[in-house]
């Protein structure tokens, strides 16, 4: 009946091809200390784009791939709209994706509690 780890997927690659088309996707990964940050977000050592493209994207392709259980709650919009350029057509797109992908994890977490 419920099909949200499909949507979320969905929302996945939306985002991935967001950063791809607006020249946000890097080529050069990060190295392993940055990767590493103790820091939310790494916001010590990543962009938020780069946090996306190397942590957030892998984690949950991850986790829809191997059926592990979503997270519970996700406030991933609030940062982005703090880091993100407001007015900006890129950023306003991935920032759409992002409140979506929230609203969906929402959605999944009321389904699972019912």
């Amino acid at each position: 009946m419920h099909d949200i780890p499909n949507r979320i997927a969905d929302v996945l690659l939306e985002v991935e091809a967001s950063l791809r088309i607006h020249g946000k996707w890097d080529d050069v990964k990060p190295t392993a200390s940055a990767l590493n940050s103790s820091y939310p977000f790494c916001l010590d050592t990543l962009s938020f784009e780069q946090w996306l493209q190397w942590i957030f994207l892998p984690k949950m392709k991850d986790t829809i791939e191997q059926t592990k259980p979503l997270p519970e709650q996700s406030a991933i919009f609030e940062y982005a709209e703090e880091c993100l350029h407001k007015n900006d057509p890129s950023t306003d797109t991935l920032l759409k994706q992002l409140k979506i992908f929230d609203d969906l994890i929402s959605i999944q977490a009321s389904i699972q509690r019912h």
